[in-house]
């Protein structure tokens, strides 16, 4: 095995780019894998291709030699330990879609060296690091334990976030034995600035799937409620700060136009999936599922409702979705409501545009879109302007000034609502 302070890390996404950048900081050597070639010349040029991710700080890297990056995995053989950072999206039976994982693991294994940890950072339903991860690395003759050590610790990275950074979030571990953590924490102690050890890589599992689940069940509690307001006739965000303003009992969270991110809209049903097939029920995670997964119809339902009033077709009408992004001043577009919400509007015949300073282009199977510079004449062309991602580069003030009709789906108006009346929330 390689000398100390040498770390491998398979997946350079959003999670695994940020982590092995920190590493190269703290003075490891770091090697890292991914199967885009895109991505790995990039890299390799010291540009970045993740927002939270500057080009100077991977260029620094890169040219102070720490970093290195292939679509091979023969290089991890020289590193102490390794993380693995893949995706685990939903099949659309929504069960676990865990062969990213499979594959870097296989690989993994190709090459597992005696004393390597192996940390695996992507969610995953619990138990599924010893029933699937365990039995695929002993394939190489090594045991978990003895010859290696295993751990899981999850990933919490909150993309746009300014308050914590990645070091500033404390790192959740468990390990296949005792001596299997205490590898994972003496590691992470060098990177985080708490490491939290918990007795079994389960507990670990289920830690980061309750944290996102608790989330998804409250958002979508928001959402059904702001639904029944509307009809009541009430505010709900005024509402919600109402509440929020008890100093103790209460927790905001708040309604929009559907959940997005990897996280949050996947992770309860990798919850949902294990306690079915171990014969419990999660019947909050359900319900909430499918309150959330239905607001990007029932925005396109407000508008249509809001054309309505104005004596004014959906069919035909020239709307700009404002936001595509799946949250405020990020670019990512995963699972993000936008998208549902522009194929829904053009179902229903509308001409459709779109504008995100973080997102230039849309790509899909079926098209490609382009994001549509902001201006007094685009406004002004649009029979409805709808506010889905609220991110910090719009000028509310403008865009109201100049729209016929804004429908603001994140309350992101709400400084100005009261003085405009062509402002309809959600």
């Amino acid at each position: 095995m390689g000398a100390d302070h040498s770390v491998g890390i398979v997946g350079l996404g959003y999670v695994g780019l940020p982590l092995a950048l920190e590493f190269c900081t703290r003075g490891f050597e770091v090697y890292g894998v991914d199967n885009s070639l895109e991505k790995i010349r990039s890299l390799q040029k010291g540009k970045s291709y993740i927002g939270d991710v500057s080009d100077a700080v991977v260029n620094e890297q890169v040219e102070a030699g720490r970093l290195h990056v292939s679509s091979e995995f023969a290089p991890l053989k020289n590193a102490q330990a390794i993380s693995i950072c893949v995706p685990t999206p939903l099949r659309k039976t929504k069960a676990p879609d865990m062969s990213y994982v499979v594959e870097a693991v296989k690989e993994v294994a190709g090459i597992l060296q005696r004393g390597q940890l192996i940390i695996l950072e992507s969610t995953v339903y619990p138990g599924a690091t010893e029933e699937l991860i365990v039995p695929l690395l002993e394939r190489s003759g090594l045991v978990v334990g003895k010859d290696f050590h295993l751990a899981f610790s999850p990933e919490r990275v909150d993309p746009g976030n300014r308050e914590y950074g990645l070091r500033d979030i404390p790192k959740v571990v468990g390990g296949v034995t005792p001596q299997c953590t205490q590898r994972a924490v003496d590691l992470y102690s060098e990177l985080f600035t708490q490491v939290i050890p918990l007795d079994s890589t389960c507990e670990a599992e289920m830690a980061k799937l309750l944290e996102n689940t608790f989330r998804a069940v409250n958002i979508g509690l928001l959402n059904e409620l702001a639904v029944s307001a509307h009809k009541m006739g009430i505010n709900i965000w005024n509402v919600i700060a109402a509440a929020k303003s008890k100093p103790f009992g209460f927790m905001a969270f708040y309604p929009g136009p559907g959940l997005g991110g990897h996280c949050i809209p996947i992770d309860p049903m990798y919850l949902s999936w294990k306690a079915k097939n171990s014969g419990a029920v999660t019947h909050f995670i359900e319900i909430a599922d499918k309150v959330n997964a239905q607001m990007p119809a029932y925005v396109v339902e407000r508008t249509a409702e809001l054309f309505n009033r104005a004596g004014k077709p959906l069919k035909d009408s020239k709307i700009l979705v404002l936001g595509v992004a799946y949250k405020a001043d990020v670019n990512d577009v995963r699972e993000s409501p936008a998208l549902d919400i522009i194929g829904l509007l053009e179902q229903r015949g509308a001409d459709v545009s779109y504008n995100d300073p973080h997102v230039p282009v849309v790509e899909s199977e079926e098209r490609t879109l382009i994001s549509q510079a902001v201006s007094s004449e685009l406004l002004g062309a649009q029979d409805c302007v709808i506010v889905v991602t609220d991110h910090s580069d719009y000028d509310w003030e403008f865009i109201a000034q100049n729209a016929q009709l804004v429908f603001d789906t994140r309350n992101a108006t709400a400084a100005i609502v009261g003085r405009y009346k062509n402002i309809s929330l959600l």
